[in-house]
């Protein structure tokens, strides 16, 4: 989910503070991070909520990364590239002397198997669907071959990977989590464990997981990149209610507070002066919607799902978190490219929306249900949207459940009819539109265990968005973000989901982080990845 911040952070342990001179950090010192829900998983081909994101990111690597709080993509893993003239042959040549946690040197065979794994069906990796331009993904993602045929291991340093056609985003694709490179023989020794077990070539290494209590994280001492991480470690408390967190942060137990600034507390906070230092505002690529799942009834009808999105005041759930956001009409943000500032959609019209539901049979309205997050504030959000519902007809039965739990539901066909987002909304995996179509709207989303909620499937749209990203020649850029424009566009006119709001992101640390009163925020790092963020203990 999602996870590209612009200046905001991707969950609380994304925060990261500049201004002290390179040459003054040193080594040692640890940190403190709470959440209340536990991790569901640390497994780079699972993994996609916005509390996970940038723990994999630290015990893994890929063939490409971001350089710290920018959008530059540079080489990670691979130490360089080479892309063919007609955009489908890239050719990495990896970095020497990369180890795995376990101590074995990584290989182009390692990249290979674990491209291999996402792609495989057996693994139901919700990140799939990225990888399918990659010669051989159709015939891997369906099981009827091994592995990608455009994946190959020329020798222990250089991987050649085919695509079947060009694509615009592949090198951001390399960059994400679900790349990641681990190796073989403790996916097998750990199986379905593998995501409790993890082991990569990352900054961190993981030490101890106690369910219910804590993660812990450990420096990798052998990491590629020498001198790095300057912190020793990390520890990740669970089952830490996000206002008891606040407390701990005030007493200096506390580093950062996992789910942001609690709702309860948010005017207070930001008010008070002693915070000023502290808090973190920021915009990110967002969205926050309700999914209708097209597969179950009556959300197979359109007239049912234009009467919900008609029914819901965006502008009531806006002031329900303290205005920390604007009202949403399409899946895409305002700062996204392909953002049709023209497009109106369906608008807030209650007696539009009684009408339409009339037209679809169902003047007396019907029963659902609403599954939502157990976090403040996500249940008095989906409260509001079950009032709104009232209101023209529409029983619908509020499911509150642990994020995981939420997400498993809404990965399975017919489980979830309806799901307000709020706590696992999209935010970006990079910084361009087609990544708010394939795993959210595509039909490569729309499989088990995906985060297509909705189920929405329009191959004709899947076609036209491939169209889209194989405009790879720079003087297509524009054509190219029209045609994405459209894509949503048409899709928001068939109304999968009700985009409600665009939020903004506040979070906060504690004084014991080092830092001045600038703050800069890497989108999808902890912290501890680089040499400008310490602790002052280790000082």
């Amino acid at each position: 989910m999602k996870k590209w911040l612009l200046t905001g952070v991707a969950g609380a342990a994304a925060l990261a503070l500049a201004g002290t001179a390179q040459a003054d950090v040193k080594q040692g010192g640890s940190m403190i991070v709470t959440y209340k829900d536990d991790v569901s998983t640390l497994d780079p081909a699972i993994g996609y909520d916005w509390q996970n994101w940038s723990m994999i990111k630290s015990l893994f690597d890929a063939l490409m990364d971001y350089k710290p709080g920018t959008t530059e993509l540079v080489p990670d893993l691979a130490e360089s590239y080479d892309i063919s003239a007609d955009g489908l042959v890239y050719t990495f040549k990896l970095r020497s002397g990369v180890k795995f946690h376990n101590g074995r040197d990584m290989t182009a065979k390692d990249v290979k198997y674990s491209l291999d794994r996402v792609a495989n069906p057996k693994t139901q990796s919700p990140g799939a669907g990225f990888f399918g331009s990659i010669k051989g993904f159709d015939e891997a993602s369906s099981g009827a071959a091994s592995g990608l045929s455009g994946v190959e291991a020329v020798d222990d340093r250089t991987i050649r990977i085919t695509l079947s056609r060009p694509d615009a985003t592949f090198l951001h694709v390399m960059a994400l989590n679900f790349a990641s490179v681990v190796p073989q023989e403790e996916v097998a020794k750990h199986g379905t464990d593998f995501g409790t077990n993890p082991v990569g070539t990352g900054a961190f290494k993981m030490t101890d997981w106690t369910r219910g209590q804590h993660v812990v994280f450990e420096r990798n001492k052998d990491y590629y990149q020498k001198g790095l991480p300057k912190l020793d470690k990390i520890t990740f408390e669970v089952g830490q209610e996000p206002i008891v967190a606040l407390l701990r942060l005030e007493r200096g137990e506390v580093d950062i507070a996992g789910d942001g600034i609690p709702p309860a507390k948010f005017l207070a906070t930001i008010k008070d002066p002693k915070f000023k230092d502290q808090i973190v505002e920021g915009k990110q690529l967002h969205t926050g919607y309700v999914t209708m799942n097209v597969k179950m009834k009556p959300f197979d009808d359109v007239r049912v799902r234009k009467a919900v999105a008609m029914s819901i005041n965006k502008d009531r759930i806006v002031r329900i978190i303290n205005g920390r956001a604007v009202s949403a009409n399409q899946p895409l943000p305002p700062l996204m490219p392909g953002y049709d500032t023209q497009y109106k959609g369906q608008t807030f019209n209650i007696a539009a929306a009684k009408e339409l539901l009339s037209e679809a049979g169902h003047g007396g309205g019907f029963t659902t249900e609403l599954y939502v997050a157990n976090t403040d504030p996500q249940p008095r959000i989906a409260q509001a949207i079950q009032q709104d519902l009232a209101a023209i007809g529409i029983k619908a039965e509020i499911k509150a459940l642990g994020q995981a739990n939420v997400i498993a539901a809404g990965g399975e066909p017919d489980q979830a009819p309806m799901i307000w987002s709020g706590g696992m909304a999209w935010i970006a995996d990079f910084p361009d539109p087609s990544n708010f179509y394939g795993p959210i709207l595509g039909c490569g989303g729309a499989v088990k265990g995906g985060w297509n909620w909705s189920w929405y499937c329009n191959k004709e749209l899947d076609e036209r968005a491939k169209k889209a990203d194989a405009m790879t020649d720079p003087s297509q850029t524009t054509a190219r973000i029209e045609e994405w424009k459209k894509i949503f566009t048409s899709i928001q006119d068939e109304a999968p989901w009700v985009p409600i709001f665009n939020e903004q992101r506040f979070t906060i640390r504690s004084s014991r982080l080092d830092g001045p009163a600038g703050i800069f925020v890497d989108p999808v790092h902890i912290p501890v990845h680089y040499d400008y963020v310490h602790a002052k203990d280790a000082q």
